[in-house]
C-alpha cells in the first residue's frame, strides 16, 4: 500500500511536469494510485501462482481442466462484450462469469483463479479503451467509464480471490481430514483394533475400514449386525448376546472377550469394549465401541498356563525324587557326613542335567553333552574317550541318564578305572531302527583299572543304574563287574514312555 502510494506520487509529478494537466494534482495522484492498487491486485496473485507452480507441479488432469476453465472464460467475456446496451444488461454479466469464476475457484488450483481474474481484468481495460462493449460506451464521460471500470475489475478479482481462498482452505482442510484418518487407520491396523457404530433404529452398522481385515469378511460385501452375530462362536453367542441387549442407561458400558470364525474358517479371539447411548426414556438408540483381535495375546496366555502347569509337574517330580533319593541313600550310608557328600553329589547331577534342560528350553538334550557333564568331575581328556552320533534325548531320559552316568562316575571314581593313574573310560553309543521307535544303545568300558565287585558302599548306587531305566524309560540295563574292568550296557527307546 505504501509502495503504491509512493508510485502514485511519482506518476503524479511527472504527469503534472510533462503535460498539460486540467485536473488538480490531487485527482491525478488518485488516479495513478487507483490504477498502481488495481495493477498489484491483478497481477501479483498470478506471478505468485506462477512461481508456485514452477515448484510444484500441477497434475495434468487439473491443468487441463483448468485451461478449459480459462477458454470458458474467454468466451463469456467474449458474449459479454457483444452485449447491446441495454438496462438488463447491468445484471447479465454477473450471471454469465459468476459460474465460471466459481468453478475456476472450486475446482482448479488458486492460480487459474488469479488468471481468471487478469483475463476479465484484460477485457475491461481493452473495452474501456477502444470504446466497445458495457465499459465502452461513448455515450458517457471517460471519468464514469474509468470508474465504473475499475469497480468491475475490483469486484470481479475479489470475488474470484474470495472463492478461491475459501475452496483451497476447504481443500487443504479435506487433505489434512484425510491424512488424519489414515493415520488413525494405520494405528487401528497396527493395534488389530477394529471401531464400529451400531445404529438400533436404523439396524445398520457402521465399521472402521480396517474392519474386513480383522474380521476377515469381503470389504465389497455388506457386514451388519446380524452377519456379524452369526460368526460368534456358538460356546460364545449366547452369553456375548446377553451382555449386548442387558444394557442399561444405569449400565451402559461392557467388556466382552469371545471367539470369532472367519469365513474361511479360522477361528480367532476378539475382544469388544462397547458403550451404549439411551434416549430421554431410556430406550438403547445406539451403541458404538472397540473390537480388538486378541488371539496372539489369548494364545500366550494359554501357553504361560500349559508352561506353568508344566513347571508345576516338573518341579513336583523332582521334588519327589529327591525324596526317594534322600530316604533310599540312608540304608546304605556309612556316617552322617559321608551320607550328607552322596547327597551332595547326587543333588549336583541332578542340577546339571536340569541345567542342560532349561538351556535347550526343556526341548531336550544332546546325549554328548549330557556324558561329557557327567564326567568333569573326575574325567580328563586322557582317561576318557566319548564317541557316538547326534542324539537329542527327551526330557525324561536325560533326567534319568543323568542318574546312571552320575553313579557309574562315581563307582569309576572310587573303585575302578578312574581311580588309578593309568585306567581310562570309554563311552559310546550307537543308534538302530527298531519296531515302533529307533532305539539306542549306550556301552560304558572300563579299561586298567583294578578287579572290582560289588562294594557294600556302592549298594544303592548300583541299584540306581539297574533299576532306574528300566522302570522310567523302558529299556534294559546289563551292569557286568569284571576282572578286566565294569562293563554296562544300556538300551531305550528315544521315545520315552513317561513325561519329564
Amino acid at each position: 500500500m505504501v509502495a503504491t502510494a509512493v508510485s502514485g506520487i511519482g506518476g503524479t509529478i511527472g504527469f503534472a511536469l510533462f503535460h498539460d494537466a486540467t485536473a488538480s494534482i490531487f485527482v491525478t495522484w488518485q488516479n495513478w494510485f487507483a490504477s498502481d492498487a488495481l495493477g498489484i491486485i491483478t497481477i501479483a496473485p498470478l506471478m505468485i501462482g506462477l512461481a508456485s507452480i514452477a515448484r510444484e507441479p500441477l497434475a495434468p488432469s487439473e491443468t487441463m481442466e483448468g485451461l478449459i476453465a480459462l477458454a470458458s472464460l474467454i468466451v463469456m467475456s467474449v458474449i459479454v462484450i457483444a452485449l447491446p446496451q441495454r438496462p438488463w444488461t447491468t445484471v447479465v454479466p454477473i450471471a454469465l462469469l459468476f459460474p465460471v469464476l466459481l468453478w475456476v475457484a472450486a475446482r482448479c488450483a488458486p492460480f487459474f483463479a488469479a488468471a481468471a481474474a487478469f483475463i476479465v481484468t484484460l477485457a475491461i481495460v481493452g473495452t474501456t479503451t477502444i470504446g466497445i462493449g458495457h465499459f465502452g460506451d461513448t455515450g458517457l464521460p471517460m471519468t464514469e467509464r474509468v470508474v465504473a471500470a475499475r469497480a468491475g475489475i475490483l469486484a470481479v478479482a475479489l470475488c474470484a480471490y474470495v472463492l478461491a481462498a475459501l475452496f483451497a482452505e476447504r481443500r487443504q482442510h479435506e487433505v489434512a481430514l484425510a491424512e488424519s484418518e489414515a493415520r488413525v487407520q494405520e494405528a487401528l491396523t497396527a493395534g488389530a483394533v477394529t471401531t464400529f457404530v451400531w445404529d438400533v433404529g436404523a439396524g445398520s452398522s457402521q465399521r472402521s475400514a480396517n474392519a474386513a481385515q480383522i474380521l476377515g469378511f469381503d470389504p465389497r460385501e455388506t457386514f451388519n449386525s446380524t452377519n456379524f452375530l452369526s460368526r460368534v462362536h456358538a460356546d460364545d453367542r449366547e452369553r456375548f448376546r446377553a451382555l449386548v441387549r442387558g444394557v442399561k442407561p444405569e449400565h451402559p458400558a461392557y467388556s466382552v472377550i469371545f471367539r470369532f470364525e472367519h469365513p474361511d474358517g479360522r477361528e480367532v479371539w476378539l475382544e469388544e469394549i462397547a458403550k451404549a447411548e439411551f434416549d430421554g426414556v431410556g430406550r438403547l438408540i445406539r451403541l458404538q465401541g472397540l473390537t480388538l483381535d486378541v488371539t496372539s495375546r489369548k494364545q500366550s496366555e494359554d501357553q504361560q498356563i500349559r508352561l506353568i502347569a508344566e513347571l508345576d509337574h516338573r518341579v513336583k517330580n523332582l521334588l519327589a525324587r529327591v525324596a526317594v533319593l534322600g530316604k533310599d541313600m540312608r540304608q546304605g550310608s556309612g556316617s552322617f557326613d559321608e551320607y550328607i557328600q552322596a547327597f551332595d553329589r547326587r543333588i549336583q547331577s541332578m542340577a546339571d542335567a536340569h541345567a542342560l534342560l532349561s538351556k535347550n528350553r526343556w526341548g531336550g538334550a544332546d546325549l554328548a553333552e549330557l556324558v561329557r557333564r557327567q564326567l568333569v568331575p573326575c574325567a580328563t581328556d586322557v582317561n576318557t574317550t566319548i564317541d557316538g552320533p547326534n542324539v537329542t534325548l527327551t526330557v525324561a531320559a536325560t533326567q534319568a541318564l543323568a542318574m546312571v552316568l552320575h553313579e557309574l562316575v562315581t563307582n569309576a571314581a572310587k573303585y575302578g578305572a578312574l581311580s588309578t593313574p593309568h585306567g581310562r573310560v570309554n563311552v559310546s553309543w550307537s543308534r538302530r531302527p527298531g519296531g515302533d521307535a529307533d532305539r539306542l544303545s549306550i556301552e560304558w568300558r572300563e579299561i586298567g583299572g583294578p578287579a572290582t565287585a560289588v562294594s557294600p558302599d556302592c549298594k544303592y548306587g548300583v541299584s540306581v543304574i539297574r533299576d532306574l531305566i528300566p522302570r522310567e524309560l523302558g529299556g534294559s540295563v546289563d551292569l557286568a563287574f569284571a576282572s578286566r574292568g565294569v562293563q554296562c550296557k544300556i538300551e531305550v527307546p528315544l521315545v520315552a514312555r513317561a513325561s519329564g
